[in-house]
């Protein structure tokens, strides 16, 4: 009661340790979120306090330690904003993590393996950070109860590629080939406005699809490594041509055999089915014969209206009139 918060890192194994390898204090520590890099050589601790002392925050206040196994960094990670920790998550490789932080306009900054920044990726009404599982690309987005805003970026190229907006959105992740983002807004959070969206690496939308109730969206899992370098695919993808399907074996022949001057056909003019209907009522009232154009609705009326003709010429001759 009263003592600080810590964490404490040991190593498993045959030769257990009763000293840890690396070990940070917390004050004023409600809560602690872990994560550790792919490798679990880095350990990110947030530390979240229920009550901001200094009154500058209704929801408290939170810090982000590094600690690292091999004993060559335990303490804050430099920030350079106040305010709170938003997001952390490391890349897929495990060298490189990226932060939101900070009062809104919130910064973000990815730092190396050292705890050193490496690339500033700017401010915004971010809370979100998601980096893709191949580590090129990287989503910062503001979610929850921000409007929605994505920024895309490449973190190899450092440059930013694209923004769009995805309202609502309760999750999203990148697909394991790390080539698309989806979002989804879900029930219970919200009621109205369910579906998703999956977005291209450069946040140009590529899919959509509303339902009336969608309780839970996720990408299929698949390993990361069973697919090809991330720059393959998306070359790969921005190659691909819809090209006009050709007959080769008749093409050729047909070429061959047409003369080198044919004769241009004249098409006839187009006439709707009321003027050839009206023409072939012409002709019949005129005692033509009928043309090529009557339509065979005409022709077999007509024929009707003799057999009529002729019944009633039969019925009055047999009446004796």
């Amino acid at each position: 009661m009263g003592s600080p918060a810590s964490v404490q890192i040991y190593a498993c194994g045959k030769d257990l340790q009763s000293q840890p390898l690396a070990r940070r204090s917390f004050f004023r520590c409600s809560t602690v979120q872990l994560n550790w890099n792919r490798g679990s050589t880095g350990l990110l601790a947030v530390a979240q306090s229920d009550v901001d002392k200094t009154n500058q925050s209704y929801y408290g206040e939170s810090k982000l330690n590094y600690l690292t196994t091999d004993g060559t960094h335990e303490g804050l990670v430099p920030l350079r904003k106040e305010g709170p920790v938003h997001d952390v998550q490391w890349s897929y490789s495990g060298s490189e993590f990226a932060v939101v932080y900070g009062f809104m306009p919130a910064s973000a900054t990815i730092f190396n393996k050292k705890c050193r920044p490496i690339l500033e990726l700017g401010s915004g009404p971010y809370n979100t950070v998601r980096w893709n599982p191949k580590g090129k690309f990287l989503c910062l987005a503001g979610f929850g109860n921000l409007p929605g805003d994505m920024a895309f970026w490449d973190y190899v190229d450092g440059k930013q590629l694209g923004t769009t907006r995805a309202e609502c959105s309760v999750t999203s992740e990148w697909s394991p080939d790390g080539r698309y983002f989806m979002t989804a807004t879900t029930a219970p959070r919200l009621q109205i406005d369910n579906g998703i969206k999956i977005f291209h690496h450069n946040g140009s939308l590529f899919f959509k699809k509303m339902f009336d109730k969608l309780f839970q969206a996720e990408w299929k899992p698949v390993s990361p490594d069973k697919f090809g370098d991330i720059s393959e695919l998306i070359k790969s993808v921005g190659s691909l041509k819809v090209a006009e399907t050709k007959s080769q074996g008749s093409g050729s022949a047909s070429r061959k055999a047409a003369p080198s001057n044919p004769t241009a056909t004249k098409p006839a003019a187009y006439r709707p089915p009321h003027a050839k209907q009206a023409a072939a009522i012409q002709a019949e009232l005129l005692g033509e014969s009928p043309t090529p154009e009557m339509s065979k609705n005409a022709l077999r009326n007509k024929k009707k209206r003799e057999k009529q003709k002729e019944k009633k010429a039969a019925e009055a001759a047999a009446a004796g009139i």
